[in-house]
């Protein structure tokens, strides 16, 4: 397949990370691969890949479509995690989705869509669990709920939620955010007593699931790229505490907000996921390092 990748280099945000990984993962299975490029570094690492380049940005859905017409599918991994705007940030990821969803309408060409995690209140979250409109993460429930619809009109999306925790060598997200809190207020802590948990999948095994994704999900398929159920943040602060070496401290709710400032909301998260459904239709099995090993392994206290 010749597949359209956004999200393809680290220009676009945080899925950079990953995308650069899918592009790999495509390259190596023997597909054609045509990654969104922001800006002249991005279209270069992307011809250093072995990639071709496409210059253009979320903000130009026509751009995206055109893309899209032009290739056998597409892998959409752009989104803003600036978190400056995420209302704003998924009114753009809804556009960029209708429109290349728009192009490859009655193809049956795959489209595979990233979203967040969706959390269930007392046991793990399932793929046949929808979004909720009214959450934190309804930002992306609504183009969750567009790339499904087109299932109906001939395209074969599938929505691939990926855990908070997406780790591995390079990573920017979440457990480095909590790395550099805790160098900066000299304790790595948890919200209560830390039982919280966090899902996590290591970056390579995420990308071999984007591949599987496209190569023979069915149509209107929800998928979870989960590796670990849910780890306990406190294990995470444990790890952190000792390579810093700096104490482990629970705070009460007031105090997180004063430890974590806006972060405080994703350290007291508490979601628990599955993927067995995932890896039975799809024959995923991931085999990377569990988050914890990958701290030790990673780089992350580099």
């Amino acid at each position: 397949m010749r597949v359209f990748v956004t999200g393809a280099t680290g220009a676009t945000g945080a899925t950079g990370f990953i995308g650069s990984a899918v592009v790999r993962e495509l390259l190596s299975a023997g597909h054609q691969v045509v990654g969104l490029a922001r800006s002249d570094a991005s279209a270069a690492a992307l011809e250093a890949a072995g990639a071709e380049p496409y210059r253009g940005s979320l903000a130009d859905p026509d751009g995206l479509a055109a893309a899209a017409k032009d290739t056998d599918g597409v892998a959409h991994l752009a989104f803003d995690h600036t978190f400056t705007d995420h209302a704003g940030a998924g009114r753009a990821d809804l556009r960029a989705v209708e429109a290349m969803g728009a192009a490859l309408e009655g193809t049956g060409k795959p489209l595979v869509v990233t979203s967040g995690m969706v959390t269930e209140a007392g046991r793990p979250a399932t793929e046949d669990l929808p979004g909720d409109l009214n959450s934190p993460g309804a930002a992306r429930v609504a183009t969750e709920n567009a790339t499904l619809a087109l299932a109906g009109r001939g395209v074969r999306t599938s929505v691939l939620r990926l855990p908070a925790s997406v780790h591995g060598r390079g990573d920017g997200g979440f457990v480095p955010r909590l790395i550099d809190i805790a160098r900066e207020k000299g304790a790595a802590a948890t919200v209560g007593d830390g039982a919280n948990t966090w899902p996590a999948v290591h970056r390579l095994d995420a990308a071999r699931l984007f591949r599987l994704a496209l190569e023979s999900a069915p149509a209107g398929a929800r998928l979870h790229g989960v590796a670990e159920e849910g780890v306990p943040t406190r294990d995470i602060a444990a790890v952190i505490g000792r390579r810093l070496d700096v104490p482990v401290v629970c705070l009460t709710p007031d105090q997180a907000r004063e430890h974590f400032g806006w972060f405080a909301g994703f350290a007291a998260m508490d979601v628990q996921a599955l993927s067995e459904r995932t890896r039975t239709s799809l024959g995923w099995e991931p085999t990377g390092p569990t988050l914890l090993a990958d701290m030790e392994e990673a780089g992350y206290f580099d």
